[in-house]
């Protein structure tokens, strides 16, 4: 194959990989926190669309003047993401605790995500039953204390959903969001410098080829 086809070919993988990269970073950006806001101070986190909320599975929202959380119910888990109101600064470090009925819970804080994470059995069992669940979340970070509340909506489909996803292992990702831009950036350059790799190989065999006709 001749060389400047070679390379033209390897562009045009290089474009389609940019791409695909680029797609899936974009629907990184997509993924807001509880409480963005848009240009006009508008709240970006709104509630989404049926048969997206579905695939998300049960999730409620809360706020106050001090802060505001949307919680999400997975598979063995209660993941709670909570900002301040005012900045949409995220809070970290919290005192958590969630309370449903007669059942309560600390969730625990992830460092590396920034989120709060409730792993109780119990409690994550009486969430899984279908039916709308009252929460009360108990959150204390520093010297400011505040409660907030809301009801968690488990449907039949979504029962069965967090059935399926403890069974089979599916779930959310347990790669923080800058794990997965590290790693399409890495995936990202090895595109790039392949194909000029792959060229000096060609060119190198081909000057060893033509110095052993030579010979």
């Amino acid at each position: 194959m001749n060389t400047s086809l070679f390379q033209a070919a390897g562009r045009a993988r290089i474009r389609k990989a940019c791409v695909v990269v680029c797609c899936s970073l974009a629907a990184t950006w997509a993924l807001a926190g509880p409480g963005a806001h848009g240009p006009n101070g508008e709240h970006l986190d709104q509630a989404p669309a049926a048969g997206a909320a579905h695939a998300a599975g049960p999730r409620v929202e809360a706020q106050t003047d001090l802060f505001e959380l949307v919680a999400r119910l997975g598979a063995g888990e209660l993941t709670l993401m909570i900002d301040r109101f005012a900045s949409n600064e995220p809070v970290l470090k919290a005192e958590v605790e969630v309370e449903s009925g007669a059942l309560k819970a600390k969730a625990k804080f992830q460092a590396d995500s920034g989120a709060y994470v409730l792993s109780d059995p119990a409690l994550l069992k009486l969430l899984a039953t279908p039916g709308e669940h009252p929460l009360l979340i108990t959150i204390v970070a520093g010297a400011e204390t505040d409660l907030l509340d809301g009801v968690l909506r488990t449907s039949a489909a979504d029962a069965a959903g967090l059935d399926h996803d403890a069974e089979f292992g599916h779930g959310e990702s347990r790669f923080p969001a800058w794990a997965r831009w590290l790693g399409g950036g890495v995936l990202l350059l090895a595109l790039l410098l392949a194909p000029r790799g792959w060229v000096r190989v060609r060119k190198a065999r081909k000057l060893g080829m033509n110095s052993g006709a030579q010979t």
